[in-house]
């Protein structure tokens, strides 16, 4: 009885402090945003297209349906894939926080208050904190091939944020830190 208490304290401590490593992976950080509307253009969200089929399971079937297939080869493909995958999803999750950042500091700059405005950057924030931790559960079930992992709806709420801060800009804005 205390041996599976002990393992159950274990195993939660390492959850929380699992969730408090990507939490805080994902945090604001403080740095400078060159806010105009050439550098909202520049986040377009071309540069996600590749991670959207990164880790497609299609790809892993049709190996398998070749000769010489080997479940060790296929292990290292996953590995090999999570890692680029990773690298989208802090670029994603990077400019994902500088637009938040961004619309905070116009609504604050603002000569009109924009409740509307407010409450959605919340609710898209949370949301996109919640879609990061599960990409990563899923992530993690993917390198052992019993999952997918689809990140299409974070990069539509990236995309609503960014669209919404384009909005905010007008064309000759100069950039603000």
């Amino acid at each position: 009885m205390v041996i599976v208490l002990a393992i159950s304290f274990v195993t939660v401590l390492a959850l929380v402090l699992a969730v408090v490593k990507i939490i805080r992976k994902i945090g604001p950080t403080g740095e400078r945003l060159p806010v105009t509307a050439e550098w909202i253009d520049e986040l377009s969200i071309e540069r996600y297209k590749p991670m959207l089929r990164l880790l497609d399971a299609g790809d892993f079937e049709a190996l398998r349906a070749r000769n010489g297939y080997s479940s060790r080869v296929a292990a290292k493909l996953r590995a090999e894939r999570c890692v680029i995958f990773r690298g989208y999803l802090r670029c994603l999750n990077a400019d994902f926080r500088r637009v938040c950042m961004a619309l905070k500091i116009l609504m604050v700059q603002s000569e009109q208050d924009r409740p509307d405005l407010a409450a959605a950057l919340i609710r898209h924030q949370i949301v996109f904190r919640w879609g990061m931790l599960m990409i990563y559960a899923r992530m993690l079930l993917f390198r052992w091939g019993n999952c997918t992992v689809d990140v299409s709806s974070m990069v539509r709420t990236f995309d609503m944020m960014r669209l919404e801060l384009r909005s905010l800009v007008p064309s000759t804005a100069q950039g603000f830190a």
